[in-house]
């Protein structure tokens, strides 16, 4: 499986017309990716078949929110959910970079049938371990990870112990620098079978179609 993250209506026109299997549309690669914008996400669902999931995330940084925005996460589920959104994107850590079980359980309620995915805020996590099965006893359906590192390929190790010990339970979706010279690697070594990339080469913006080609191939 190989999911592609676009951070504006460029990106995400060239992938959805790609051999990937999904998107992760978000906006502002500079914060790490934030909610995109509602309405070219409803032209994108409108005119592309592939899978589109949505980041739910009002602002870069860091992972714990304000009531306010909290309240803006709650509003952007109900509303992309309504559009059409194939799967749902988000994270909440508490002041110590836990998972914040009430406030991830109310956003999977609002959710409903839509899958979410737990995202690299993961990686801030104390313990690796304990917190995937939190997210498993929440109902995530896919957890984003770098294995705890600032890439997949230096979080390799953990990578193959929490596939090893998890992926029965839930998708581990391998994200972090991973690119065509080095997936075959990540993959030979962890065992994934479920890649995140961007897709955008060295001095590019957007993504590339051929980028896109050589990762699938490599992932499948």
């Amino acid at each position: 499986m190989l999911e592609i993250a676009c951070f504006e209506i460029t990106s995400a026109e060239i992938a959805l017309q790609s051999m990937a299997d999904r998107i992760e549309f978000c906006a502002d690669i500079s914060r790490g990716g934030t909610t995109p914008d509602f309405y070219e996400f409803l032209h994108l669902k409108k005119t592309y078949s592939t899978s589109i999931y949505v980041m739910i995330r009002p602002k870069g940084g860091n992972f714990y929110y304000t009531a306010h925005e909290f309240l803006q996460m709650k509003n952007s589920i109900i509303s992309f959910k309504e559009g059409g959104a194939d799967g749902l994107v988000f994270g909440i850590l508490d002041a110590h970079n836990e998972i914040d079980e009430r406030k991830n359980r109310e956003l999977l309620e609002l959710a409903g049938d839509t899958p979410c995915t737990f995202h690299r805020a993961f990686d801030r996590t104390s313990d690796l371990e304990k917190s995937i099965e939190t997210l498993i006893k929440l109902g995530f359906r896919t957890v984003l990870t770098s294995g705890g590192k600032k890439t997949a390929l230096e979080g390799q190790e953990n990578l193959k112990n929490l596939i090893e010990k998890y992926q029965h339970k839930i998708e581990i979706l391998i994200g972090g620098g991973v690119r065509s010279e080095n997936l075959a690697e990540i993959r030979k070594f962890t065992g994934g079978t479920s890649f995140h990339s961007s897709a955008i080469l060295k001095y590019d913006s957007f993504v590339s179609a051929e980028e896109i080609s050589r990762l699938k191939q490599l992932s499948s």
